[in-house]
Parts: structure tokens; sequence; C-alpha cells
């Protein structure tokens, strides 16, 4: 007996798969303006919104779409270019914090309003206040199931600040 391709299951995901890859085609080409790669601004996000903008190399590994080594190896790039900096951990000899820098905020200041933007545009602006709030809902629950280290700064403050009428 074959598979039923027509499972629901599939174009749950696939439909997910797709309208991710569409939103990250759009905001790389954004990052890509401002000298950052996709991976490069999930980093400097991470950081910026963590407890005194930095994140234990293995936290910020959980967090983000690296391995441990990838998160090594971005971090020692953007060392290089000054936008994080490495700290050592003083409770863990063999822990290390990455920890945004000025420059690494004063880049992200220069990346965010444009992304926004976009945010708005294809994302945000897609969807009624009642479907936003319940896609968040869902999205949360598979993310805690899924990955539940990259639960650092999710509150239901998030829902409340997109419904909020503009000014």
């Amino acid at each position: 007996m074959r598979t039923n391709l027509d499972d629901p299951r599939f174009t749950a995901v696939g439909l997910f798969a797709e309208a991710y890859t569409g939103l990250t085609t759009r905001f790389a080409a954004q990052f890509e303006q401002h000298h950052l790669s996709p991976v490069e601004f999930e980093v400097l996000m991470r950081l910026a919104r963590s407890p005194g903008q930095r994140l234990r190399m293995t936290d910020l590994a959980g967090q983000t779409s690296l391995s441990t080594s990838g998160v090594t190896r971005v971090v020692d790039r953007m060392d290089r270019d000054g936008l994080v900096r490495r700290e050592a951990c003083p409770s863990d000899r063999r822990s290390s914090y990455a920890v945004i820098t000025e420059p690494g905020l004063d880049r992200l200041d220069e990346v965010l309003p444009g992304h926004l933007e976009l945010v708005q545009q294809w994302f945000i602006g897609q969807l009624e206040p009642d479907q936003l709030n319940q896609m968040l809902e869902a999205l949360r629950i598979v993310r805690d199931a899924v990955n539940p280290c990259a639960t650092a700064g999710s509150t239901g403050a998030d829902v409340e600040a997109f419904t909020a009428p503009r000014q």
C-alpha cells in the first residue's frame, strides 16, 4: 500500500517551509545591503535581546540555526569584524560568552527599520490580528516541543505589540 500523498500533514509542513523560505529570501536581500548574512543578523538579534546582551556560546547555538561549531565560526568572524566579542565565563572556564558590541548594535540600528518594513509588508500585514495571535500561539507550542532551548525572550507581550493600534 502506498503512502497517501494527499495527507494534510504534508500540506502543513510544506506550506510552513514555503512561507519560511519566501520570507528568508526577501530578508536576505535586505541584510546583504548592510553587509550581513542572515545568520549574522540572527546572532546579533539574539544577543541584543538577551539579558546583558550576551549569551553563552552553547545557548546561542541552541537559539539559532547553528551547531555549536557553527556558532564558534560565526562568532569568530563577527569578532574579527568588531560586531561581537567573546568573554570568558567566570563560573565555568570551559564556557565563554558572545557579547554584542557597540558597532554590532549600530549595525542593527541600520538594518532594523528596513527589516521591520519587510516583516510588516510580507508577514504581519498579511494577517488579521486574531490570525496572528493564533499563529504565534501555535508556533510557540511547536517551537517549545522541537527546540526547547530557544525560549529565551519569548513573552506574550510580542502579540500585544503586533496588535496594538498604531499612532
